[in-house]
């Protein structure tokens, strides 16, 4: 079945007013994300770092994307995606920033090549209720995959240049993480370098995440994960 995207105004009143709305809401990690320029690219990055080949996930047709996917645990996984040449280019942004090629490909070069983590959520209106000016609109999936809905905002750019989770409601059915290959790798911690930790922290407080990256002073935004493999501990970045 062909993937189908439709965009959703973003919630504007109700529990919104009420600051303690988001009491008891959580948001967990789902996925750490590699943004490549090419999944060839990202496939070797990942492999050099690891000492493991990651195989083909799936293809987005409505986002004109393609991944390659990697269990890292019981309910985490990677996701290797890039933009995919063969798709045509859809009318809407393209989520992870994919559009801005040269953005891309600059993060690439310098060494930025695990650039964000998704969070996973049962009720992303209530979420986009508080934080739709970070996390963007809903935006709704029917795939063959099963149907889902993520944040993306208006120019499809990472969230706080990636700093801020994306964030995915799969509307009560969990990750297919069973389905994935598995290698043997899991996940150990996520690193976030950033600038700012401090309002980061409170930003991620905000948001009620439950697992959230452990930020530390850095001079530039940059992500590490540690990752226990058969051959040992190792890093992404």
């Amino acid at each position: 079945m062909r993937a189908r995207a439709r965009f959703i105004a973003p919630p504007g009143s109700g529990p919104a007013a009420d600051p303690g709305f988001m009491t008891g809401q959580m948001l967990e990690l789902d996925h750490i994300t590699v943004i490549s320029p090419t999944l060839a690219e990202g496939v070797a990055h990942v492999r050099a770092c690891l000492d493991i080949d990651v195989p083909f996930g799936r293809r987005h047709p409505d986002m004109g994307t393609h991944n390659h996917l990697l269990r890292l645990g019981e309910s985490v996984y990677l996701e290797i995606i890039a933009v995919n040449p063969a798709a045509p280019r859809p009318s809407h942004p393209r989520w992870f920033g994919l559009d801005n090629s040269a953005a891309v490909r600059a993060d690439w070069d310098s060494g930025r090549r695990l650039r964000g983590w998704v969070a996973r959520t049962n009720d992303l209106d209530a979420v986009l209720a508080r934080h739709a000016d970070i996390l963007g609109k809903k935006v709704a999936f029917t795939s063959a995959n099963g149907d889902f809905c993520f944040a993306i905002p208006e120019d499809g750019s990472l969230p706080l240049d990636g700093a801020a989770p994306s964030v995915i409601d799969r509307l009560g059915k969990p990750p297919s993480i069973a389905a994935m290959a598995d290698a043997g790798a899991r996940l150990q911690r996520v690193i976030l370098e950033h600038p700012e930790p401090a309002r980061i922290a409170t930003l991620y407080a905000g948001l009620g995440i439950g697992t959230s990256p452990d930020v530390r002073l850095g001079e530039i935004l940059r992500y590490r994960a540690l990752i226990e493999t058969p051959t040992g501990l190792k890093e992404l970045s």
